[in-house]
């Protein structure tokens, strides 16, 4: 059977199941999208991820053989039309934490230790806010939420049948490919919740141009530049299936973060307090679980949006070509 014949039903409409229905769509294929939620993106933990497209840092927190796989990743999202920005990464560190900026140095690759000058060179509101930095300067960043529109656009310019506020059963299909999350963790035991929580705010007259991310031996934050003057404020990892509201002492440790980066923060807008869980296996490594025609994609854990086009990339080669190589296979 050759592919324009072929049905595929993606299941989820976060930042996996729209790149896997992107992909497909592209090449061919006569696909479905499947969504529990009325609204797009409502329930899904991808409107709040901080999207940094971070190979290096993210290794920090993961397995150094998953650089290479993340870079071609990234490559694959500068290929795409859509917005990418490519500024790299600053990590920084208040003097009493410097040993925290050493650890993170000595963890990751891909990095250069800049000093006070060229930090204000990078950032100038950063000027005099901290003696030295690490630049990362081969990663970047996007606006997650702007992003899962124009894929959900462009997924329908490719004539793909979304379905959203759907639960009911699903047409028959050639293949089916699940990236709901916690939604599949019946058919994934070893999968677990791992909370994030996160602020977005305006603020006039400042300016950062990559995110920031502020180590810090309890608190580690990260800053990223969203359009229209806004910044989301993001803490790292938080080890809870806990999917309630932020607390006040959550909201205070975090915005007070963003305070020790500049005290300009201390003048924001807050537009939103919000928290969810991601998807995590034990390895914290993505992985595709391969049953025949049944497909699942999950465990993004902290690289969904990093990731999503090489794991998009890797279904299409095993429905294709059943290949089944590499890193992500189970």
């Amino acid at each position: 059977m050759n592919k324009q014949t072929q049905i595929i039903n993606v299941v989820g409409a976060g930042i996996l199941g729209l790149w896997q229905a992107y992909k497909l769509a592209k090449e061919g294929f006569t696909v479905r999208l499947y969504e529990k939620s009325s609204l797009p993106f409502e329930a899904s933990s991808s409107r709040l991820a901080g999207a940094m497209l971070a190979p290096f840092c993210e290794a920090e927190a993961s397995e150094q053989h998953l650089i290479p796989h993340a870079q071609r990743s990234l490559e694959i999202w500068r290929e795409s039309p859509f917005s990418v920005f490519m500024h790299g990464t600053l990590i920084v560190a208040s003097p009493r934490d410097r040993a925290e900026l050493r650890a993170f140095e000595k963890r990751t690759k891909g990095h250069q230790r800049i000093e006070a000058k060229e930090i204000c060179k990078l950032e100038p509101v950063l000027e005099d806010r901290f003696q030295e930095a690490l630049f990362y300067k081969d990663e970047a960043h996007l606006a997650p939420r702007p992003v899962m529109q124009a894929l959900l656009e462009a997924l329908i310019e490719l004539n793909v049948d979304v379905h959203f506020d759907f639960e009911g059963k699903r047409a028959p299909a050639d293949f089916e490919i699940d990236t709901r999350g916690m939604g599949a963790k019946e058919a994934l035991p070893d999968l677990r919740p791992v909370r994030g929580e996160m602020a977005v705010v305006t603020l006039n007259d400042f300016s950062l141009s990559r995110p920031v991310r502020l180590l810090h031996p309890r608190m580690p934050c990260y800053i990223v530049p969203w359009p229209d003057r806004q910044f989301m404020i993001g803490a790292s990892v938080i080890e809870s299936d806990d999917t309630g509201p932020v607390s006040v002492r959550s909201a205070l440790e975090l915005l007070g973060a963003a305070f020790s980066v500049h005290p300009g923060f201390g003048e924001a807008k807050i537009l939103e307090l919000s928290a969810g869980t991601r998807p995590s296996l034990p390895d914290n490594i993505p992985k595709i679980f391969i049953d025949g025609t049944n497909i699942i994609v999950n465990g993004a854990y902290r690289h969904g949006f990093l990731l999503a086009p090489l794991l998009a990339d890797h279904v299409s080669s095993y429905i294709k070509e059943e290949r089944c190589e590499g890193m992500f296979f189970e």
